[in-house]
């Protein structure tokens, strides 16, 4: 008896099944849908500076060169820690690598190895005059970007602006196509702000070759912070 029961329920799902699969192929497509996009962007002052200072060393042996590389970057750290302030001037060590150089038989016939130095905020000036009086490391790369306060309040103006266009855009499609209202179905928001940019190598270097003392030139130039507003809306 159960099993008869049994068959009769399998059977009874598989029609329901069936039902259900014929009528979802009945079911016409949604009319009256659209897909939009809207973005928007500003261009926004770097206020962020982040400069690279690296040494490298060579030696017969790994614990002459690691001690060459900690002394030059002690230094550095004493004088940076003189003007370091949170937000403003902030340090830390970066990359601290040590490896053998071998000879043409494999064996190894010294020693070399890298340090580097980070300092980055928003006081640039404190920032170009910091990199200018550290003697025991030379200037490798420097990069402007924007702050994370200011790229935040930077979207938010812009996400406002890209949402506006796209509700305009659907109010307008509505009207065009002969329907009174809609609804937003779906929606994406999107921000993009391009990664920091570089000042080259040889330029970076360049700027060192002054008086130990001097400031190292500011020129933070502008981010462009996009938003982008893409998806879908039912139209009534």
């Amino acid at each position: 008896m159960n099993k008869k029961l049994s068959l009769h329920a399998a059977a009874w799902l598989a029609a329901a099944a069936l039902a259900a699969g014929s009528a979802a192929a009945d079911t016409p497509p949604p009319s009256g849908v659209v897909n939009l996009t809207a973005s928007a962007s500003a261009e926004v002052a770097k206020d962020l500076m982040t400069v690279t200072l690296s040494t490298t060393k060579e030696g017969a042996d790994s614990a002459g060169v690691q001690s060459a590389l900690k002394k030059a970057v002690d230094a550095a750290l004493a004088e940076a820690r003189k003007v370091a302030k949170p937000g403003q001037v902030e340090v830390q060590t970066g990359n601290f690598s040590l490896y053998p150089r071998y000879d043409k038989q494999g064996l190894i016939s010294g020693w070399h190895g890298t340090a580097e130095l980070l300092v980055e905020g928003r006081d640039m000036a404190a920032i170009g005059q910091l990199a200018g009086r550290i003697t025991t490391l030379a200037i490798g790369r420097v990069a402007y970007g924007l702050s994370r306060e200011t790229r935040e309040k930077a979207e938010a103006g812009v996400a406002a602006q890209a949402i506006a266009s796209y509700l305009g855009q659907a109010a307008d499609y509505a009207k065009a196509f002969g329907y009174t209202s809609y609804t937003v179905r779906e929606v994406n928001v999107m921000a993009n702000e391009p990664p920091s940019a570089p000042v080259p190598m040889m330029r970076a270097q360049a700027m060192a070759k002054g008086a130990e003392d001097s400031a190292l030139p500011v020129e933070a130039g502008k981010a462009t912070v996009s938003v982008t507003v893409t998806g879908s809306l039912q139209m009534h």
